[in-house]
């Protein structure tokens, strides 16, 4: 698949070239054009923050930097490219939670994800959204469960496919706040909002930007924000915790990634870059506009969530008996 770049055309096959050694490029890295995998198709939110943070970062690092797409099984084609890629730090991975929730789905992989592939730190993180239809007799999550609970089976909610996080994410609701809600799989969160707004579906727990606009227009009604505190972009919107469900988050992010064995002065120049780009206002701006806001963090904390997170998605597909399609 052609490499579309964010600076320079004529510069693609400069980014496949044999890397040098870490000896011979020491201090001097990057000495040539870096690439980022991003393993979906362009214009969704890693395309977006990929180019945007490639620019930046091309800038400060005087190199141009490569956006190569690489949609396929989930996020997992791009990623086991980058697992397999020299750990020499010219080829970088955007990716978001859907990399946690694919890795836990999977029984057998081509690649180890926490041996393979390093953490650099995270971009930003946002939250899901539950709502309902405007017209639904359901006014809180009180009253979501409440209802679940008189007609078990009776509520059918949609997600945008079999092990994508919104529908991992309200498997952790059914089991937390025990209810009993069907779920409806679509190729997409658009055709589940559109069925919400019909009445063929009567929850819905995704994305902040995916059911904005219909919030702000009063044809949604949202009851209750996914994350452990009140997003920003919604403060009067109580939490899961705060409505009714002791305990429950989930978090929606995106960070950069490694091959795994990159050295660690790599790591750390990369990751002190990104740091500062996420300061910027265009960075903050192009996060919000995905419900999300910067959260720049070390490469070790970083790690942590992303092993946490695929033990606890693990655990989810399991209890729920969720199979990768």
């Amino acid at each position: 698949m052609p490499l579309l770049p964010v600076v320079g055309a004529a510069l693609v096959g400069l980014a496949l070239a044999p890397a040098p050694a870490w000896s011979q490029a020491g201090a001097g890295y990057p000495s040539r054009p870096l690439r980022f995998v991003v393993p979906f198709t362009p214009g969704g939110s890693n395309d977006i923050f990929g180019r945007v943070l490639g620019q930046r970062l091309s800038e400060s690092m005087g190199q141009p930097v490569l956006i190569d797409n690489r949609p396929g099984a989930g996020g997992l084609l791009g990623a086991g490219i980058v697992a397999k890629a020299p750990p020499d730090g010219y080829n970088l991975m955007i990716h978001s939670t859907s990399f946690t929730t694919n890795v836990a789905l999977q029984p057998k992989l081509a690649f180890d994800p926490l041996r393979d592939i390093a953490p650099i730190t995270q971009l930003g993180a946002g939250s899901l959204l539950m709502t309902v239809a405007a017209n639904s007799p359901i006014r809180s999550m009180q009253e979501l469960i409440a209802a679940a609970r008189a007609r078990p089976g009776a509520l059918n909610y949609g997600s945008s496919g079999t092990g994508g996080v919104n529908h991992l994410a309200t498997e952790v609701l059914n089991r937390m706040a025990k209810i009993e809600t069907v779920h409806v799989p679509y190729k997409g969160i658009g055709p589940a909002v559109a069925d919400l707004l019909g009445g063929q579906i009567q929850l819905l727990l995704s994305g902040i930007p995916n059911v904005m606009p219909q919030v702000k227009s009063g044809r949604l009604r949202p009851l209750a924000v996914s994350t452990a505190r009140r997003s920003a972009f919604l403060p009067d919107v109580p939490t899961m915790a705060e409505a009714g469900v002791p305990g429950y988050a989930v978090t929606l992010w995106w960070g950069l990634f490694a091959p795994g064995g990159t050295p660690r002065p790599i790591i750390t120049r990369l990751n002190t870059e990104v740091a500062r780009i996420l300061e910027s206002a265009e960075m903050r701006e192009r996060l919000a506009a995905e419900g999300a806001e910067p959260t720049p963090m070390t490469p070790e904390a970083f790690a942590r969530i992303v092993r946490d997170e695929i033990d606890f998605w693990r655990r989810v597909a399991r209890e729920a008996g969720i199979k990768p399609e």
